[in-house]
């Protein structure tokens, strides 16, 4: 299969394929020997694994719930499809013309009927099918660390195999959704970001608890698919890790679409009354139907065996820039599970270096560590893209003025409005957004970039590119953007640094 279809079926949506089970050909062996063990076949897991293969190695993938992993069925692909059909309608109306053809709502029921297709109904046939046609191993089961470079696998049924590396363990194991120690609220059923992305009709009234990448996304998608959302953030402001001005446009803008932004809101207490979910907070208490918990992450090393390898279990893996645990010759913590960037793509960026790194170490190579090396994560320290797919979008990428002073970094700050682009007025009518860009006034390179607006993710690329590259200033003015597209926006912004 091809680079772009090996990608596609580490987060796209699952086909059918081949039946369960037939992945293992050979249920009654009791101990197998590989060159790498992978726990973990969620998109970080798979791709160690299809490396490592690739550069000769054998390798086997052990999971006990859905090969995909959380990205293709409680994450990415159906939190974005959710949302889709929000974004679109709402382009369509900001469109003279356009707009006049919109004459009825969205579909609530085809909407989720469309984010089901994308993950195959939680059914991961074809990703097991993937599996299988890149030569890779699978083992259904629970696999728990039993001392060095070994791996024990419980199925179902209670069969256990025995599984030993030669070269390396690679921990892929993610992190999971945490649940703050407010008194109650573990008790009162809440939803996680799966059961979010998952649910099968919208609650009539949504309590999101977080004003993070998760809370403000799923408070966007559930408003608009017909709950009455009440956001409740700790915090004086919404996204607090991205600059300030991406937060309030996204409280403004869920306010508008009839969202209950609330901020500097603790909750200290959590019932059940009923079918409601009661929250209390400072101002008197809170009623919905369900409640979101969409407060941070935590790392799942818990039921590994992390102890019998010295590792304490349920904490983050610290690991070396080959993304090796410190202390190990042997062992891996590739993408959630280390705690840097739980993101996906940086999930995968990981496993690609991880993975290059062991086959490297199998033959006796030497790994390099300069910042450009094959074998070494450095994007994920300060060169880290993402996105938030709320309305407007934010897409950025590095760092952030306050990254920047907290670092001692010489830097300033420019700010540009999007809308006053021809190609912002062209792509939609009162077009409203800011691009800010913070520059290292020594070296004359981007430190970071924030583009905050309808549809600036297809902007980001470019910013990641000049941030990673460290392009000077200098040259990107040799970089001219097509008229007129939003991409003018890099004119301006170099304008206005300029004065």
């Amino acid at each position: 299969m091809s680079g772009q279809g090996r990608e596609h079926r580490s987060e796209g949506r699952a086909r059918s394929g081949a039946p369960r089970g037939s992945e293992q050909e050979d249920p009654t062996e009791a101990e197998r020997t590989y060159d790498v063990v992978v726990l973990g076949a969620g998109s970080t897991g798979e791709n160690v694994a299809d490396v490592v293969v690739r550069g000769g190695l054998s390798a086997v993938l052990v999971e006990p719930e859905l090969v995909g992993g959380e990205c293709s069925y409680w994450a990415c692909m159906p939190s974005k499809t959710l949302l889709r059909g929000t974004e679109v309608l709402a382009e369509a109306r900001s469109v003279d013309g356009a707009a006049q053809a919109v004459t009825g709502e969205q579909d609530v029921a085809a909407t989720l009927a469309r984010r089901d297709s994308f993950t195959s109904h939680w059914d991961d046939f074809g990703q097991v099918e993937w599996v299988r046609g890149a030569g890779i191993d699978l083992l259904r089961g629970a696999g728990r660390l039993d001392g060095e470079r070994t791996v024990v696998v419980t199925a179902e049924d209670g069969t256990t195999t025995r599984l030993t590396a030669r070269h390396a363990v690679a921990v892929c194991t993610g992190s999971q959704a945490a649940v703050p120690p407010v008194d109650g609220l573990a008790d009162v059923d809440p939803w996680g970001p799966r059961e979010a992305t998952s649910a099968k009709e919208a609650p009539a009234r949504l309590l999101v608890l977080g004003g993070g990448y998760v809370g403000c996304e799923m408070a966007t998608a559930w408003q608009a698919l017909g709950s009455q959302v009440t956001l409740l953030q700790r915090g004086d402001r919404l996204l607090p890790g991205l600059e300030p001005q991406a937060g309030d446009a996204v409280a403004a803008s869920l306010r508008e679409a009839g969202v209950d932004v609330r901020l500097g809101t603790e909750v200290t207490a959590a019932r059940r009354d009923g079918t409601e979910v009661v929250l209390t907070t400072a101002d008197g208490e809170v009623r919905g139907d369900e409640v979101l918990v969409a407060t941070g992450r935590s790392a799942r090393t818990g039921e590994i065996g992390a102890e019998t390898v010295g590792l304490e279990p349920g904490e983050y893996l610290s690991v070396d820039a080959t993304l090796r645990v410190e202390g190990f010759s042997w062992l891996y913590g590739v993408g959630d599970v280390n705690g840097r960037r739980q993101l996906t793509h940086m999930g995968k960026y990981q496993a690609r270096q991880a993975g290059a790194a062991i086959v490297a170490r199998a033959r006796g190579e030497e790994v390099g560590t300069s910042p450009w090396s094959p074998f070494v994560a450095t994007a994920d320290d300060v060169a880290t893209p993402s996105v938030v797919f709320t309305s407007p979008q934010v897409a950025s990428v590095g760092r952030t003025a306050a990254e920047a002073a907290e670092a001692g970094l010489p830097h300033r700050v420019v700010e540009y409005p999007i809308g006053s682009i021809a190609g912002a007025a062209v792509f939609a009518d009162g077009y409203t957004g800011t691009a800010v860009a913070v520059v290292d006034t020594e070296r004359e390179v981007l430190l970071g970039v924030t583009f905050v607006g309808p549809a600036v993710a297809e902007l980001l690329h470019a910013a990641t590119i000049a941030v990673v590259g460290e392009v000077p200033i200098a040259r990107l003015w040799h970089a001219v953007p097509a008229y007129p597209t939003i991409s003018e926006i890099w004119l301006r912004l170099l304008e206005a640094y300029r004065g």
